[in-house]
């Protein structure tokens, strides 16, 4: 295993350029044992791995390869493409590819950049960075690099395959109507089925479409217009833009800010108001309590007033009560008159009493 996983770093070396401008790869790794790796591992490249060829090879049939294959011998099947910017739809190409039967064996193809311009045309993506891409597709148990545009019988025996995987749609290209017709008619074409929605094609086209947007975000990251290829005009155009931009979501921002500064203080105005109706109801009950036509302050007007009835006319005291003795009250007369009333001419005599007379001697 340190040995398989040294060989695979170093086929991992990007291409180094000299001074030159030629490219220079590291050293070719040794060989190393097939077989299949697991998901912690990049798939291996076909021209890393041991060759099998000392052990006879017979295709198996489709009614075989559908019953099941014992372990050591998987079903090897094979999908080749351009795998440019690699996407979901890729992925569920090749995982339909090795679903295909009970016990696949999964090598993928992948065409380099000169046959790939001549054929399809240009790519976003290089050669080794499409490749490395592969390589790390869970489905995919090994890649062939530099892979044929057109499958050659030679091929097919050099890498035992048994099944050509691709959408059933006729492939027109090198002067083809259909590249994988004489696959088809070998009985070796097993079908997959295309992700609607989604191709390099798509994706490339949504760029295009927004060119001005991408170009304006990877200014703004860093880029200089000589890498975007874009002219000091456009640069200028585009810093313009940026800025107006920044304006108009400032402004937006601001709207936003007092929407939501209006709609709290609309909150704030409806809980105030309601505290105040229910602050209202509290004093209005309380104010008919104190001075409505049954409240207390009629009840405290009434019981000061019979107090003051009471401290200004006090009652009479109760008849069981003893009574006071009264000494009688002295007789008084005039000393110089006569007891005769003048008005009536009734003479009155008063018996004078023994004190009376002492008091006039």
């Amino acid at each position: 295993m340190e040995a398989h996983g040294s060989g695979r770093l170093l086929s991992r070396k990007r291409r180094k350029e000299d001074s030159n401008g030629e490219a220079e790869e590291g050293q070719r790794p040794g060989k190393v044992p097939r077989c299949s790796v697991g998901l912690a591992d990049p798939a291996p490249f076909s021209d890393e791995l041991e060759s099998n060829g000392s052990t006879p090879y017979l295709r198996v049939s489709m009614e075989e390869a559908q019953k099941g294959t014992p372990p050591e011998r998987p079903v090897r099947v094979y999908a080749d493409g351009i795998f440019d910017v690699f996407h979901s739809g890729h992925a569920r190409a090749l995982m339909q590819a090795k679903g295909l039967f009970p016990n696949t064996y999964l090598i993928v193809g992948v065409c380099s950049d000169d046959l790939t311009h001549k054929f399809k045309g240009f790519t976003v993506m290089t050669e080794d960075e499409r490749y490395d891409a592969v390589s790390h597709c869970r489905y995919v148990d090994e890649v062939v690099r530099n892979a044929p545009w057109t499958l050659t019988p030679e091929f097919l025996a050099e890498h035992r395959i048994d099944f050509v995987a691709h959408d059933d749609i006729p492939y027109s290209s090198a002067g083809s109507d259909d590249v994988y017709k004489h696959i088809k008619e070998a009985g070796m074409f097993a079908p997959t089925q295309r992700t609607e929605g989604i191709s390099t094609s798509d994706i490339i086209t949504r760029i295009v479409r927004n060119y001005d947007v991408y170009v304006r975000r990877n200014l703004q990251r860093g880029y200089t217009a000589k890498e975007l290829n874009v002219s000091f005009i456009n640069e200028k155009k585009y810093h313009l833009q940026e800025r107006v931009d920044k304006v108009k979501r400032k402004v937006r921002d601001v709207e936003e800010k007092s929407k939501e500064f209006v709609q709290k203080v609309e909150e704030k105005s409806i809980d105030l108001i309601q505290k105040w109706e229910e602050k209202s109801r509290e004093f209005i009950g309380n104010f008919l309590q104190m001075f409505g036509p049954e409240g207390a302050l009629k009840h405290m007007l009434k019981e000061g007033r019979g107090r003051m009835l009471q401290a200004i006319s006090p009652r009479q005291s109760p008849s069981s009560s003893p009574a006071r003795e009264r000494s009688p009250s002295p007789t008084f007369r005039l000393p110089f008159f006569s007891r005769t009333s003048p008005l009536h001419g009734v003479t009155t005599t008063d018996p004078i009493s023994e004190d009376e007379e002492d008091d006039e001697e």
